[in-house]
């Protein structure tokens, strides 16, 4: 972008200015979520086995290859400093940080991937809880069917 494309914007800006927030959203008639209809979030049991299984196999790819930098990175950082160059306290310092970083991505994955699997078993426990609930409101239900009478009227033998 010109300096001086960047400078008219920024007076077009001040221009209009309000003092007020302004969030941007679609046309109310062009869905998602500008108005128009809203639904429930839905999620499936292999929506979450994906993401978790995602998240496990990202995890392993950098235990296996993104950690290999760190010892090499280390000895050449130390070999450099030893033999007086400025260069391997850098590389060092750039050594210490990756491992850090790598270690909270690491972290992320393992927490997803856990979170996922546990949400999982969390929601088939559910399942099966309403499920028995219901069932046992079907066999309820059948105990009043409407057998011996016409719904609205009495039974044969209540007169």
């Amino acid at each position: 972008m010109a300096w001086d494309e960047w400078e008219q914007l920024k007076s077009a800006a001040a221009e209009s200015a309000s003092t007020q927030m302004r969030l941007n959203q679609l046309p109310a008639d062009a869905g998602g979520g500008g108005g128009g209809e809203q639904g429930d979030l839905k999620v499936t049991q292999s929506d979450l086995a994906a993401i978790g299984d995602k998240a496990f196999k990202l995890y392993n790819r950098l235990w296996k290859e993104a950690r290999v930098a760190v010892p090499s990175s280390d000895k050449a950082a130390g070999d450099m400093t030893t033999q007086g160059f400025a260069l391997g306290a850098a590389l060092q310092h750039v050594s210490v940080r990756w491992e850090e970083q790598l270690k909270s991505l690491m972290d992320a994955c393992a927490h997803i991937s856990n979170h996922m699997d546990y949400t999982k078993n969390a929601h088939a426990g559910d399942e099966h809880f309403i499920q028995g609930r219901l069932s046992s409101i079907a066999t309820l239900d059948q105990g009043f069917d409407e057998a011996y009478g016409e719904p609205g009227k009495k039974n044969k033998g209540d007169d």
